[in-house]
């Protein structure tokens, strides 16, 4: 199975990215398992709010170049979580990598460990950090987002809280994350939804502006000549050409 779904306690139902041989990578199938999950959840009334979390020492590593998503179902997910009517809180205690981040970036509140590191590493391959940018540009440090999106530098948890990426960078991650947890159950549900509704409007307003570019974007270069040498390359454990 690539994601397991538990049954909730006290409220919260964790759900886990579960294929640390692929690096939790993001398949259609992991995308399609991940979505039907969130729809059921949102609809759960055992369910006050979500945690996506991870086995392995990745939390995901981004679009499975063997068997990539369709970026039009991507799009649907990352809004799925972004629109979700309860909260959806993420513990990262591994690496993070393109499309993973914007996964990451569709959730409400994110705690990462210290072995978390983060890379928009789209460029290196011969795309851009096209559809993850709907929820993610929003809430970056500009001035951050223009660095690592253009040099796909890695980075480290307290980095990733700083720019705004993650809530919190905690040496104890499971003590900080269940702290907001705690907040969540003491929450009305209704409330909580209406919040939520208050602090994604803008979100949503531009995926419904700009989802449609911006996945004919991702869908060209992802067809390109360069990604396919990027991503080859990649896959084959060489340098790309355009290295200097």
């Amino acid at each position: 199975m690539s994601l397991s779904v538990s049954s909730p306690v006290r409220g919260i139902t964790t759900v886990t990215l579960d294929a640390p041989e692929r690096r939790n990578a993001l398949s259609a199938e992991v995308v399609g398992a991940l979505a039907e999950a969130l729809a059921d959840l949102g609809k759960d009334p055992g369910t006050r709010a979500v945690l996506l979390t991870h086995t392995g020492t990745t939390f995901c590593s981004g679009a499975d170049l063997k068997a990539p998503p369709d970026p039009r179902d991507f799009v649907a997910l990352l809004r799925q979580l972004v629109a979700l009517p309860k909260p959806v809180a993420a513990r990262v205690d591994g690496h993070v990598r393109a499309g993973g981040l914007g996964l990451l970036g569709a959730c409400d509140v994110a705690v990462a460990g210290p072995g978390a590191s983060f890379a928009f590493t789209e460029v290196h391959i011969g795309v851009a950090p096209a559809v993850i940018s709907l929820p993610l540009l929003p809430r970056l440090d500009p001035s951050a987002a223009s660095r690592y999106y253009l040099t796909g530098e890695r980075f480290d948890a307290a980095e990733a809280a700083r720019i705004g990426l993650v809530t919190v960078a905690a040496t104890d991650a499971g003590t900080a994350l269940g702290t907001m947890l705690d907040g969540f159950r003491a929450a009305a549900p209704g409330a909580l939804a209406e919040t939520k509704k208050l602090l994604t409007a803008r979100v949503l307003d531009a995926f419904d502006d700009q989802s449609d570019a911006l996945t004919a974007l991702s869908a060209r270069l992802f067809g390109s000549a360069e990604a396919r040498e990027g991503m080859t390359a990649f896959l084959e454990r060489r340098e790309r050409p355009w290295v200097l």
